[in-house]
């Protein structure tokens, strides 16, 4: 309880440190429980001392209500390095005075920075905010912190325009000891890195967005060991020795290595997979070995091999001697760290499965961990960190954050720096270029609004797509006309699931996996899947059948393997297939048919079948001969929908009409209606036919200076147009519709081709 909170007659109190939420971090305030602040006799805005191995301060603020029965203070990770503490750990808290500063000199708090700037803006982002000499500290920039009493309202969300979030070491403070910036202080900000009394890293769990269970797992499995051995000692067990951190690019698996390093207080050696390969016999395995050397010497430490996969590929697909050699070095240096070393092996890849099998077993690596594309609300931590000191005007990164699906880190922090590039392009033709200088009035209107993050939108994409064809589509359930009945089932099917899923747990009914869409030519089939994508807003895969075939030996299955692993990436996601029943023709038609079409089905069927725990991906289908299309794919839990485009009634066809003018000028003796009842059984592309064909018209009549498009445009279009769709096909259709469920239900229980079944199927597939 809060009232056992460890208390002294100095009014000293004991307290266990955790992490404070992204959006606070930089801002110098503490979070305690009402309990803590009574027990040290403390109000809200009072300044705290806090010692940990070191000693910083902070404004003490009201706790988050889940803490309110927690003995916890809550820390960003400036104050933890400050304080040389980490999560966990505890901290001895005391109400402290601050004294007015008269002098106060910040510096860069990395070597590769350089500043130049107004001490008067650093004077107003840290007016009255306690300090003490050797402290990193950060300028808040516009991330705005909630409940925070008024006095210290006015203080942290002061605008500061001017100011984006960069990091200070604090190198000297006139008088020493605790003090806060005021009106007379004179403020000093030095050009370049000044070394500060106790180096620390600039990254910390503050700057890893999105990955907290991930955090969790390594803080168990690097920090624990490195900071309490004896923990191990005492369970008479060896304390784990290495991690391999493994997922697609840009996911933050290096920077979350450095973040572990920098909390957990251990020196960091990094090696670069390529860097390591010497030309000269052994050279590679000595480089090697010095790192392991020196990570000893100096422990405790974290070794952190980037790009393993390319110094540990699998022994017996590699042909060169110094790869195997060098491979049988690391698993050497592997089993050799003494337990009590503490020396910890974190390594990353994207590419686990290329990896050497025996370092994948404990007593290497003794942990894999998967670092994955972020979700919704981790996206939405990585978009607050990247913008932690952008000037946002009008900007809802929660809105960013739901439609930037399949998004890795990498890729938030490209489309922030785009989206501030379009900022900067607003404002170039203020700039005089040859003043080397910019206004100091120009910088404070400088601000990123949600139109700059809309058009960033539109260059980046997500890495884990860039290898296949991805768009989001411009389509909309407003620019189809005539489908009523197909977009209600795709809006049911689609829409629903990846929109509300906890609608489809809370009933206990799994959303469908796949749909098949199947008509006559022209009908609008691939109009409707781009449609569903978009108003769903998941990503779209569109693909043809012809690119996932391939004449050697493998590849089609692979490529078809690779096509739902970026789907789960980029999840939601609707993969659409045009075209499918070249793909997965009906296996054991005809004594010729080529092998590899049997395995394309296969592996369809399986990897349609492996996505029960895949949420939200869903696989849209288009064929105009959905006879062809293999019966075990059309039963429920593959394709479970088998949708109907047909020809659109008069209605539709009027509706598909004015989607198609639009944009035309019309004469005033134009009536859409009439058009639409002379157009039986025409097709949506039949009446954009029509459309354009009016138009050629009226410039071939008219000559170049043409204004509009009237009736004698159109009826002399009808005349050369014609229906593409016959009274026969409909009815071959409809014959069909009955029959595709029959087909998938009579093969699928029996789990083989009865070869009195072969040629019922094989005459169908003539009558086409």
């Amino acid at each position: 309880m809060a009232e056992a909170a460890v208390q002294t007659e100095d009014r000293t109190i004991k307290l266990q440190v955790a992490a404070a939420r992204q959006e606070e971090s930089g801002h110098g305030i503490a979070r305690l429980s009402r309990a803590s602040l009574s027990a040290l006799g403390a109000l809200e805005g009072d300044v705290l001392e806090i010692t940990g191995k070191s000693t910083t301060v902070a404004r003490a603020v009201l706790g988050y209500p889940e803490d309110e029965e927690l003995q916890v203070i809550r820390l960003d990770g400036l104050q933890r390095g400050n304080a040389e503490v980490g999560s966990g750990e505890h901290v001895k808290v005391a109400k402290a005075e601050s004294r007015p500063a008269q002098r106060v000199v910040f510096a860069p708090a990395h070597k590769e920075m350089r500043l130049q700037g107004p001490a008067q803006a650093l004077k107003r982002n840290f007016f009255q905010r306690p300090m003490m000499q050797g402290d990193l500290v950060a300028t808040t920039g516009q991330q705005q912190v909630a409940d925070l009493p008024p006095q210290l309202r006015r203080m942290f969300n002061a605008p500061a325009y001017s100011l984006t979030q960069i990091r200070l070491n604090v190198v000297s403070t006139v008088p020493r000891g605790i003090v806060h910036i005021d009106e007379n202080t004179e403020v000093e900000l030095r050009e370049v890195y000044e070394e500060a009394q106790s180096p620390r890293g600039d990254i910390n769990y503050d700057d890893v967005g999105g990955m907290s269970d991930t955090i969790r797992q390594l803080r168990e499995m690097v920090e624990l060991p490195l900071r309490y051995p004896e923990l191990f000692t005492r369970l008479g067990v060896d304390p784990p020795k290495g991690v391999l951190l493994h997922g697609p690019p840009g996911t933050g698996k290096t920077r979350l290595a450095q973040a572990v390093a920098n909390e957990s207080d251990a020196t960091f050696h990094s090696i670069n997979g390529p860097e390591i390969m010497g030309s000269g016999y052994g050279e590679s395995e000595k480089a090697l070995r010095e790192v392991f050397e020196e990570a000893g010497k100096s422990s405790p430490a974290i070794i952190f091999i980037d790009e393993i996969d390319s110094i540990a590929p699998k022994r017996s697909q590699v042909h060169g001697e110094a790869e195997k050699r060098l491979v049988a070095q690391l698993l050497t240096l592997m089993d050799g760290l003494n337990s009590r070393a503490h020396v910890v092996v974190i390594a990353a890849t994207n590419r686990p499965d290329a990896i050497d099998e025996a370092l994948r077993r404990p007593g290497r690596f003794d942990r894999e961990i998967v670092i994955g594309v972020p979700d919704e609300s981790g996206r939405r931590e990585i978009l607050g960190i990247h913008t932690r000191g952008m000037p946002l005007q009008g900007v809802d990164l929660n809105e960013i954050a739901r439609t930037t699906h399949g998004f890795v880190g990498a890729d938030l922090a490209a489309l922030a720096r785009e989206a501030a590039i379009e900022a900067v392009r607003r404002i170039m033709p203020k700039l005089d270029l040859e003043a080397r200088t910019i206004p100091a009035e120009v910088l404070e209107s400088l601000s990123v609004g949600r139109d700059d993050f809309l058009a960033a939108l539109k260059r980046v994409q997500p890495s884990a797509m860039r290898e296949v064809m991805v768009q989001v589509p411009n389509i909309g359930w407003a620019d189809i006309g005539g489908l009523d009945q197909a977009q209600l089932k795709l809006r049911e099917g689609v829409e629903l699931p990846l929109k509300n899923p906890e609608s489809f747990h809370r009933l206990g009914i799994r959303p469908a996996k796949g749909f098949l869409l199947y008509g006559p030519p022209g009908t609008g089939k691939t109009l409707l899947a781009k449609a569903v994508a978009k108003e769903a807003e998941a990503n779209f895969i569109s693909i043809k059948s012809s690119d996932l075939l391939s004449k050697w030996y493998g590849e089609s299955e692979q490529q078809i393997a690779k096509l739902f692993s970026r789907a789960r990436q980029v999840a939601p996601c609707v993969i659409f297939i045009d075209e499918i029943d070249s793909l997965v023709p009906a296996r054991g038609n005809s004594m010729g048919e080529p092998q590899v079409t049997s395995r394309v089905v296969n592996t369809m069927l399986a990897e349609m079948d492996g996505m029960e725990d895949m949420q939200s991906i869903v696989v849209i289908g288009a064929t105009n001969r959905p006879a062809l299309v293999d019966p075990a794919l059309l039963r429920p839990g593959r394709f479970d929908e088998l949708v109907y485009v047909g020809t659109p009634d008069e209605a539709g066809r009027e509706h598909i009409l004015g989607i198609h003018t639009s944009k035309m000028p019309l004469a005033s003796d134009v009536d859409l209606g009439r058009i639409a009842r002379a157009t039986e059984r025409f097709t949506g592309a039949d009446l954009e036919d029509v459309v354009r064909r009016a138009g050629l018209i009226a410039i071939r009549k008219k000559g170049s200076d043409v204004m509009n498009v009237d009736r004698a445009d159109f009826d002399e279009a009808l005349e050369d147009s014609r229906a593409t769709v016959t009274v026969e096909m409909e009815e071959e259709y409809a014959r069909m519709k009955g029959e595709l469920k029959k087909r998938a239900m009579a093969v699928e229980p029996i789990g083989f081709i009865v070869p009195g079944m072969v040629e019922p199927r094989r005459e169908r597939k003539h009558d086409h």
